[in-house]
């Protein structure tokens, strides 16, 4: 597959461990959202926020940080790469985890509007629909929640939308996003795609939504995170491929800047 935007060379940075990669990656939002927003002409920041244990950790560094007071978060706007299509209150959510861990005391201490918080779509079915549900019935449902994730974005960012951020973990197996080796999702080209339903994921819970390869090669600036050595194949492949659907993340990649931080044993080799 074929990238559809030329996108930017890997720039790798190695850290002792993962605190510091944490640490690195906070500061580097903060300080990045900063710049941003001070360039002439810019009026918002979006940025897309990423799941895990890597991810979430990086927004409990930057609730910390002494930056945060630092930036207008009226126009700051928080995306995500992907989400556990599960009920809203489930603690699988990504979005509940990254409100917990920042978004939640950035409202109610009055520095972030709520309406900047663009989360993806819960699954509002019972449970008992979800378990009687067939896998078709789970695809319809994950599919309209990336389609109404998809018209959000394009009413916020236009036609063509665009992240000024992308950030994201990695799995042990290549994973980025919710987008899977052996997968079809990982191979989705057309531009006009940009969120799509990911069902039997090989990691729980089973259905996600994901944005695809596309919309996140559009993205001004992708950044990926990792850390522990359960990793470091996965990172060695991809670190020597490109666009290889066998090793997802090695899609990973933006317009102006594709940065990975890592940690030493997860790429010692770098």
């Amino acid at each position: 597959m074929s990238s559809v935007t030329q996108t930017a060379p890997r720039l790798v940075v190695r850290y002792k461990d993962s605190e510091a990669v944490a640490r690195a990656a906070a500061d580097r939002a903060l300080l990045t959202i900063s710049d941003l927003l001070a360039t002439p002409g810019k009026e918002r920041v979006d940025f897309a926020v990423t799941g895990g244990g890597d991810g979430i950790h990086v927004l409990e560094v930057m609730s910390a940080s002494p930056l945060l007071g630092s930036i207008d978060w009226s126009r700051v706007h928080f995306w995500w790469g992907d989400e556990r299509f599960v009920s809203a209150d489930d603690d699988d959510r990504n979005a509940k985890q990254a409100r917990e861990a920042l978004l939640d005391g950035m409202v109610q201490d009055g520095a972030l509007p709520e309406a900047n918080i663009h989360e993806m779509p819960a699954d509002t079915r019972s449970s008992e629909e979800r378990n009687a549900a067939a896998d078709a019935d789970n695809q319809a449902a994950a599919d309209a929640a990336a389609g109404a994730y998809a018209h959000e974005l394009r009413a916020e960012l236009g036609d063509d939308p665009r992240l000024d951020i992308a950030l994201f973990g990695v799995g042990p197996d290549g994973h980025f996003a919710s987008l899977f080796p052996g997968h079809e999702e990982v191979t989705i080209s057309d531009p006009a795609r940009i969120a799509t339903g990911v069902i039997n994921s090989p990691k729980p819970p089973s259905l996600r939504v994901s944005l695809t390869v596309p919309m996140i090669q559009k993205s001004h600036q992708v950044w990926v995170i990792a850390s522990s050595a359960k990793k470091r194949e996965a990172i060695g492949k991809a670190l020597t491929a490109v666009n290889d659907p066998a090793v997802p993340v090695s899609h990973a990649a933006g317009t102006d800047h594709t940065v990975w931080m890592v940690d030493e044993v997860a790429a010692p080799q770098i």
